[in-house]
């Protein structure tokens, strides 16, 4: 037998350290409700509606190193005063992310986790909106970095316009 190493396989980490690893153990859909609470009069018009899409991530440790992450999507079509549809959704994901620096683990689990978790989100969100009549909402790509920075930001305003002794 040989020892020269095997195709594919990268340097062994020093003994006792464990390599980087960030799995995705399984994903699903955790909620998920459609409400077209005016058709079939909803369904008629040419007029585009207006829609409104809010997103949001929760993370939560199931146990050492396994993270369940929630990717939350609700959307809402208004034509004038009337809704045409609301559909939630709320897209799980159960992730092992080990051996990272702990400064690089709320990347991972806010970041990286809805990233993979987005676009089987997107789909679902799409599908049951076209089951309800409507034409599918296609969403962009969420930039969940970006949303993280803006989340710490306002949390840190909101932190700084506390009265003095309040917490």
């Amino acid at each position: 037998m040989s020892d020269a190493p095997k195709p594919g396989a990268g340097p062994t980490p020093p003994q006792g350290e464990v390599p980087p690893q960030f799995l995705l153990n399984s994903q699903y859909v955790k909620d998920l409700s459609f409400e077209n609470p005016n058709a079939p009069q909803a369904l008629q018009g040419d007029q585009r509606p207006n829609i409104t899409v809010n997103v949001n991530v929760e993370a939560k440790g199931l146990g050492p190193d396994v993270y369940e992450v929630e990717l939350k999507l609700a959307a809402n079509a208004k034509r004038d005063d009337t809704t045409l549809f609301v559909a939630e959704l709320v897209y799980g994901g159960v992730f092992t992310i080990r051996g990272f620096p702990q400064e690089h683990l709320q990347l991972a689990v806010l970041v990286q986790c809805p990233t993979l978790l987005f676009p089987f989100a997107r789909r679902v969100l799409a599908d049951v909106i076209r089951d309800g009549g409507f034409p599918p909402l296609l969403l962009e790509p969420i930039n969940f970095l970006e949303l993280l920075q803006r989340q710490q930001q306002a949390a840190q305003q909101q932190a700084g316009n506390r009265p003095a002794g309040t917490a």
